[in-house]
């Protein structure tokens, strides 16, 4: 019965294995957040209480401080590798055919993914004018590893 069982683990790990390592690189989860004056982006840990408190924000731009997207990401430690975040925004004042761009370099954990957080002062929110679509890529150099992008992007 003990080989049966040494069998079937090995089938299980020989099976999971490649499905780990094929998904390795990726963007999971982009959640864009408005701010208010003092950085929160809502007032209590419910769901329904974020998103009134973002409905609000998003009606009155005089209490909005910023513009914040938490970023899930995960990618695979490998030496020599340069990996960023890459934030393109089309806006009012920004055609998709010169996007606002943010970046920033991060390093991956071992095993998990990681949050990392963009953030727009409430002056470059200003200056990038009315968001249309958003799109968020993991680059490693000038080559796209994974991307999330809005609905109008």
């Amino acid at each position: 019965m003990t080989w049966l069982k040494r069998l079937c683990l090995a089938a299980l790990l020989a099976c999971l294995l490649p499905a780990l390592h094929a998904a390795a690189d990726k963007v999971i989860k982009v959640l864009p957040h408005y701010l208010d004056l003092n950085g929160r982006h809502t007032l209590s840990p419910s769901l329904f209480e974020r998103d009134a408190y973002q409905a609000m924000l998003r009606r009155d731009p005089s209490k909005c401080g910023g513009l914040r997207f938490d970023t899930q990401w995960k990618a695979r430690k490998v030496a020599d590798r340069t990996l960023k975040l890459h934030l393109e925004l089309v806006t009012t004042q920004h055609p998709k055919a010169t996007p606002y761009i943010l970046e920033q370099a991060v390093t991956p954990k071992r095993w998990f993914s990681s949050w990392t957080r963009l953030k727009l002062d409430a002056a470059q929110l200003k200056a990038v004018g009315e968001i249309v679509a958003w799109r968020v890529s993991l680059r490693d150099g000038d080559q796209t590893l994974s991307e999330q992008h809005s609905f109008l992007w």
